[in-house]
């Protein structure tokens, strides 16, 4: 018997906390989807997602975070064209220079008035409730 089941991914909001305003930070997308995206990946069978979400952080922004809540859970089947995937979103602080690396091609550090309009999956619906959240304590909705 097959099953076919969603896959399960994790995305961390990383907020820089040593810089003014608490900029987070965006990769560069290597591989398709092109444009710029939240840090985050697959979760490895057997892994725990707390532990994906540091590994993702580390390998893609070189970056030690501290994960500080499960922000929320995202799963609309079309939110990554390739394939259903599910997102546990974490929010997550950190100091220091992040530098690109494993499937980043490049990494910057935005404040909420620069963020690009290039955002790969559902990373604009996931930073806007971030935003709310952030400035006026407003949790996204479920459903």
């Amino acid at each position: 018997m097959s099953y076919r089941n969603p896959v399960p991914t994790v995305d961390i909001i990383i907020e820089l906390r040593d810089r003014p305003h608490r900029p987070i930070v965006l990769i560069e997308r290597y591989n398709p989807p092109l444009g710029w995206a939240l840090p985050g990946g697959f979760v490895d069978y057997g892994e725990a997602v707390e532990v994906a979400a540091r590994r993702e952080a580390l390998e893609e922004t070189g970056l030690q975070v501290t994960l500080i809540e499960q922000f929320h859970v995202y799963s609309d089947p079309n939110r990554d064209r390739r394939q259903h995937t599910i997102s546990i979103v974490f929010l997550a602080t950190a100091t220091g220079e992040p530098l690109a690396g494993d499937d980043a091609k490049g990494i910057e550090i935005f404040e909420s008035w620069r963020v690009p309009g290039n955002l790969c999956f559902d990373h604009d619906k996931i930073l806007q409730d971030y935003w709310q959240y952030r400035h006026y304590g407003i949790r996204p909705r479920l459903g």
